[in-house]
């Protein structure tokens, strides 16, 4: 019996501690409901006095990356003064966190239904892609970036406001704004095209790209200046104005150019490793915030490079002149990647014997398929780089030339030149090509060989120049293997259903491009035998002829380069030459000048209005276009003055001979 009435009293223990629990966890839930009913009431009477107080006073709208938050935080612009900035000590002010925002970054003024906005000494402020450097009146939906990356859309006063949707002034709207204020934008990148102005999708996307990495381009640039790295950083499009051999654009792709402020030194990153090396660099940053130790080796410090090679710019030569065996002798330009020149090349291309030694005019030809199955070769000379731009920043630095001849797959580099803005190259090789195809006829008939200029700086690895692995002649020459067509079947290429269109288009384009150089030789070739006999009646009876000269109608329309030949054709002079060899030299002139005619021609056909529905550009285009016309046509009748004047003053010379021959008779 005692055991049950301890057991009882256990019992009635544990139901009193029960009870007690009970009433406490009610007392604590009822003092919790009402805690958390004072404080809806307060966020409510909050609430309510913002919306109320935006019914009266503009504001700044926050815009953020992530379609979510933005439209989160509204800052009412009271009327008189406030301060916008890191600190909140000031009586009336904004408080703003983020890079590059001091402490009293700028003020911002309601003074008689007018808003103002002044940045504070250097802070930076930009206004609808501007940046602003003094005082600037805001107007409804102005879009506003203070620091870094900070952005906000103004909302001006209730009497400015409609029922616009503000959802379209979102992030991208404010970084395209910005890129379109610095000058670029999709028509810069090539990004329309046709009547219908319709948009690339590979341009569309590194557009994309640009206004995505802007920003963060802008933050790493605040970041380094703040951990005083001293680097600055510059979003680039690489090959925005570069092409291939053929003169095509080349895909375009998002670069960063680092540049060391102190020690001078370059280096391009890939965006892909721009964006790993800025999340690096952010957790590097909240270290110091937090005021840790950013102290890191090298190999861990995202603002740490090993110098190497910069890609300065791209020339191209066109390799024409190689199927005539005229040797060329050209001044070209180097190009960035944005077409701003960077030096000016000198170099040749010498057609010679398989011992070096450059053709005669007895070896320049009319015809180029008599090429076909013959042994060619050629030198690549190369003298002078004037101008550097690269040296001219820094006289310290150097430069190395490379290029690649036809199909080969292995770059050719010169050797390194340091210390001279203008540097002298010397360098020759000599190429073979055991076999001329016709393949390789087209190829160097609308194919330039495209040079590359790299600079060097302190302690960075020159390119190596071996010929180690190629193919050489008896005579030292490097031999050059162009691939003949490939059969049927041994393609590698897959083409998917929706290609094939394009290519048809292609090949119907290539097969009227083949139609019309046959058209082209068949006229050559005639005026070549009407030539031949020309030249013999004029040193058999000296009588002058009708030359028939139609042959200037039927050169080939589609040749982009301009041969330059001196005015020896790089021959030495024969001292008596006869009057068939002055009468061809007489036509290659010709030839020569009308490559620049039809260079014009091509140019002319190209020109096309920067934007067409604007009147101003539109008139300045046709005016360009008109003035083209002009040149393009007093260029084409001097050409063809000039060939009859020199035919002229040949058969009088024959004549003239003719008769002193007589007399001495």
């Amino acid at each position: 019996g005692q055991r049950v009435e301890e057991e009882t009293k256990e019992l009635r223990r544990l139901l009193a501690d029960n009870e007690l629990q009970m009433h406490d966890i009610q007392t604590s839930w009822e003092q919790r409901l009402e805690k958390a009913r004072k404080e809806w009431e307060q966020q409510y009477v909050v609430i309510s006095q913002e919306q109320d107080m935006i019914r009266i006073f503009p504001y700044l709208l926050n815009v953020n990356v992530d379609p979510q938050l933005s439209g989160i935080v509204k800052h009412l612009i009271q009327d008189g003064e406030t301060v916008i900035g890191h600190s909140s000590s000031f009586p009336k002010s904004i408080t703003i966190k983020g890079l590059g925002i001091s402490d009293k970054h700028a003020t911002i003024t309601n003074q008689d239904s007018t808003v103002t906005l002044e940045s504070c000494g250097q802070a930076k402020v930009t206004v609808n892609g501007i940046l602003v450097l003094t005082k600037v009146h805001l107007r409804h939906l102005d879009r506003v970036i203070l620091g870094s990356s900070s952005t906000y859309l103004y909302v001006g006063f209730p009497s400015e406001r409609s029922s616009e949707d503000l959802t379209r002034y979102d992030y991208d709207f404010f970084q395209c704004e910005l890129a379109a204020a610095e000058g670029f934008d999709k028509d810069v990148l090539g990004g329309v095209s046709g009547n219908h102005r319709e948009a690339d999708p590979s341009v569309l996307a590194v557009f994309h790209d640009y206004i995505r990495v802007k920003p963060m381009v802008m933050e790493a640039n605040q970041i380094s200046h703040e951990l005083n790295k001293e680097l600055k950083f510059e979003l680039e499009v690489k090959n925005l104005a570069l092409t291939d051999s053929r003169g095509r654009d080349l895909t375009k792709e998002i670069i960063v150019k680092v540049t060391n402020k102190v020690a001078d030194q370059v280096w391009v990153w890939s965006k892909a490793k721009f964006v790993n090396r800025k999340f690096i660099m952010e957790d590097m940053y909240q270290r110091f915030v937090d005021g840790e130790s950013i102290a890191v080796g090298r190999e861990n410090d995202p603002f740490w490079d090993p110098v190497e090679p910069v890609h300065l710019g791209t020339a191209h030569v066109w390799l024409q002149s190689l199927i005539y065996c005229i040797a060329l002798e050209e001044q070209v330009e180097f190009h960035n990647s944005q077409g701003k020149e960077e030096a000016i090349l000198q170099m040749s291309l010498v057609p010679c014997t398989p011992t070096g030694q450059p053709h005669g005019e007895d070896g320049i030809l009319i015809d180029p398929t008599e090429l076909v199955g013959q042994r060619m070769d050629f030198q690549v000379q190369i003298t002078n780089c004037l101008g550097v731009k690269w040296l001219k920043q820094n006289s310290k630095r150097g430069i190395q030339i490379s290029y690649h001849v036809i199909n080969h797959q292995r770059p050719f580099p010169t050797k390194s030149v340091w210390n001279s803005v203008n540097p002298r190259i010397d360098h020759m090789l000599q190429f073979t090509v055991k076999s001329v195809s016709q393949e390789l006829l087209n190829y160097l008939q609308d194919h330039a060989m495209v040079v590359d200029l790299w600079g060097l700086q302190d302690g960075c690895a020159e390119m190596a120049s071996s010929l180690e692995g190629a193919e050489i002649t008896e005579e030292g020459s490097i031999i050059i293997d162009y691939p003949t067509a490939n059969p049927p079947g041994n393609s590698s290429l897959e083409v998917s259903e929706n290609q094939l269109p394009e290519l048809y288009t292609k090949l119907s384009k290539l097969e009227q491009k083949i139609e019309l150089l046959k058209d082209v030789n068949k006229t050559l070739r005639k005026e070549n035998v009407a030539l031949k006999e020309t030249l013999r009646k004029i040193i058999s009876e000296g009588t002058r002829p009708e030359l028939n000269l139609t042959y200037q109608k039927s050169l080939p329309s589609n040749r982009t380069q301009q041969i330059t030949m001196s005015k020896d054709f790089g021959f030495k002079s024969v001292p008596k030459p006869s009057y068939d060899v002055e009468f061809a030299k007489a036509l290659k002139l010709f030839y020569q000048s009308m490559n620049r005619v039809r260079s014009q021609l091509l140019e002319l056909q190209r020109h096309r209005p920067t934007d067409e529905d604007n009147v101003e550009i539109l008139q300045i285009s046709i005016d360009e276009q008109s003035q083209m016309i002009k040149d393009f046509g007093d260029h084409l009748e001097s050409c063809i003055n000039t060939l009859k004047n020199d035919v002229a003053f040949i058969i009088k010379k024959k004549r003239e001979h003719s008769w002193c021959s007589s007399a001495t008779k």
